[in-house]
């Protein structure tokens, strides 16, 4: 993988992936530009580029803004774009919203680099939420795309604008279907983007953990160092150009040997079984979790961060810097 001085831009710069691949990038003397909207209620914080911020340019703005695309866009080598908004609840209640932000969003992104920069290697992040309800275990790309939410629609509409510009216009796309990622820099204000980082606020908190139904739905994680690897691999492999890859984790957990291996990591730590509201038993998807054997024949990727190792890191940080993301 060779980055040097490899011209990047970044959507959704400032959140959990975005700055984590940011950090990995300057380290590979990439050019890096960050793209953030900084929405209330979304992921981004300036604390997350705060050493690597005289390194990079970065422009607070909005994807749907075409002066701010045209101003991006021209020049860039490569776009990882990572923007959009990841609450499946939030869709729900504001379908209109979630449109804007990971549909029309996107498309304006794509259109913008079809006038200005039509060769632009192209990576976008998707989720493997466009599967919906699993029908076998674990999920593969061959999975029909049969989403439950809000969210899961307009997220899948993402995957085919772009696949249609790779199609109709030659440019030059990769998506990958990520799983719960997790790490330094993620929002723990609440539930809304992760429920794994609101666990880590309730933890540091002394409050329990709240497992919606019995706990015994299944899930995979990867530390964002792990998604960070495989974005890299991805922009830098011309065998991914118009593949869809899977990602999961190394291991598969129930919910509720995951609370109980969090409330281990500080004193006094606990968990509870609540009831599972109903809004969300509505759209959830029970247990999922992923086969990346295609991601790992084609980029020699795989998960190499141990859920132990990867929640003690995690906890360990947010315990350090625990006011500048509570605050936010």
């Amino acid at each position: 993988m060779n980055y040097s001085q490899m011209k990047v831009l970044i959507t959704g710069g400032l959140g959990l992936i975005g700055s984590n691949l940011a950090h990995r990038l300057v380290e590979l003397g990439a050019r890096v530009t960050l793209l953030d909207g900084l929405l209330p209620g979304h992921g981004g914080n300036l604390w997350n580029i705060r050493a690597i911020k005289p390194a990079l340019t970065l422009h607070l703005g909005d994807m749907r803004d075409q002066a701010t695309l045209e101003t991006c866009i021209p020049g860039q080598d490569l776009v990882f774009n990572l923007a959009g908004q990841g609450g499946h609840l939030d869709s729900m209640l504001d379908p209109l919203t979630d449109l804007e932000l990971n549909v029309r969003a996107h498309l304006e992104l794509l259109e913008s680099c079809r006038r200005l920069n039509p060769a632009v290697r192209l990576v976008f992040s998707s989720t493997r939420q466009v599967h919906g309800i699993p029908r076998y275990l674990p999920l593969n790309e061959s999975h029909p795309i049969q989403p439950i939410d809000i969210n899961g629609i307009h997220k899948a509409t993402g995957e085919y604008y772009h696949r249609l510009y790779h199609s109709a216009y030659g440019m030059p796309v990769t998506i990958l279907r990520l799983t719960n990622t997790y790490g330094a820099g993620m929002r723990i204000v609440d539930a809304r983007q992760s429920f794994l980082g609101y666990w880590v606020r309730l933890l540091l908190e002394g409050k329990p953990l709240p497992i919606f139904g019995d706990g015994r739905q299944v899930r995979d994680f990867n530390h964002v160092d792990d998604c960070v690897e495989a974005l890299l691999r991805a922009g830098s492999n011309p065998l991914a150009i118009g593949k869809i890859y899977l990602l999961g984790g190394c291991e598969v957990v129930s919910l509720l040997d995951l609370a109980s291996s969090m409330a281990r990591l500080v004193p006094g730590g606990g968990y509870a079984l609540v009831p599972f509201p109903v809004e969300n038993k509505k759209i959830d998807i029970g247990s999922c979790c992923n086969d990346f054997g295609n991601i790992k024949s084609d980029l020699d990727w795989e998960p190499c961060i141990t859920l132990a190792n990867g929640l003690r890191r995690t906890v360990d940080y947010y315990a350090e810097h625990f006011a500048h993301y509570v605050s936010v």
